[in-house]
């Protein structure tokens, strides 16, 4: 039997994450929820990868949560308080587990992705959608609330309250050229979206590897941040550190000696170089 988390390093530096249930449009399990949780763990302590993909295998990127396979789990919430928090607790690791990664995940949204699976899209870093794509709230068509997994944090960061609010109150599934469309996914494309996902991360690795981890972790921090002055002294710290790597000025005696060039193609001279 295939494992319902796969595993593959098709080219140095990146690491494909596949959820592996096709034929349930890979709908989560708790299986496949402590499985993939572990592997993150795996991936935040593997200094060779640099980028993530998460994609689903099949037609679908992720149905959400699997209602058939996690029939008694769902069935018993209310029998004990502690323990349905625990389950529900437990779920919600996942988003937290994605987004606090060091590394930038590029979601290959290659299907539907509905409740739980549009949660793991938004908690990315990047998206890029098939044409096939569909992305749709599905806790408020179950009868539960519209939010959930982190979804009222994350959406609306990402698309804005307004569009947000109207999502998560109908339950209206919206395709790639509308997601495109409200910033949703940063591309779409009718070709292979796990190939386009790695055209992003290849240019990831192009910076250094922890230049990528901080921009990363600034850009989410200035989303939640309580001022502009808090974003600013953040980011002036963290560029001291960035910059004091050694790889920083292998990164730097490259650009100057491009942009050299590119001015002796221009007067003859390698003087009056621009800043960053």
């Amino acid at each position: 039997m295939d494992e319902p988390v796969l595993v593959t390093r098709p080219e140095p530096g990146i690491t494909v994450v596949t959820l592996n249930r096709p034929e349930r449009l890979n709908a989560l399990t708790n299986e496949m929820l402590e499985l993939l949780l572990g592997i993150l763990g795996e991936i935040e302590r593997d200094p060779q990868c640099r980028a993530v993909i998460l994609t689903g295998a099949g037609r679908g990127f992720c149905g959400g949560l699997d209602l058939q396979a996690n029939a008694q789990a769902i069935s018993q919430v209310g029998d004990r308080v502690e323990d349905s928090v625990a389950w529900a607790e437990r779920f919600g690791a996942l988003a937290p587990a994605l987004r606090n990664l060091r590394q930038p995940v590029v979601a290959a949204v290659n299907g539907p992705a509905a409740g739980g699976g549009l949660v793991l899209a938004l908690a990315a870093d990047i998206r890029v959608a098939s044409s096939d794509a569909l992305f749709l709230n599905g806790f408020i068509n179950t009868g539960a609330s519209g939010c959930e997994l982190g979804l009222s944090y994350l959406l609306p960061r990402q698309i804005g309250m307004a569009r947000a609010m109207e999502l998560a109150l109908t339950g209206r599934p919206i395709d790639a050229g509308e997601a495109e469309r409200i910033g949703l996914v940063a591309s779409v494309t009718a070709s292979d979206v796990v190939e386009a996902a790695a055209v992003v991360a290849r240019r990831i690795l192009e910076a250094t590897a922890f230049g990528a981890e901080l921009t990363k972790s600034l850009m989410w921090a200035g989303m939640a941040s309580a001022s502009l002055e808090a974003t600013v002294d953040l980011e002036a710290r963290s560029q001291v550190l960035a910059l004091m790597t050694p790889e920083a000025a292998e990164k730097r005696a490259a650009f100057t000696g491009q942009l050299a060039a590119r001015r002796r193609d221009v007067d003859g001279s390698g003087d009056g170089l621009p800043g960053i």
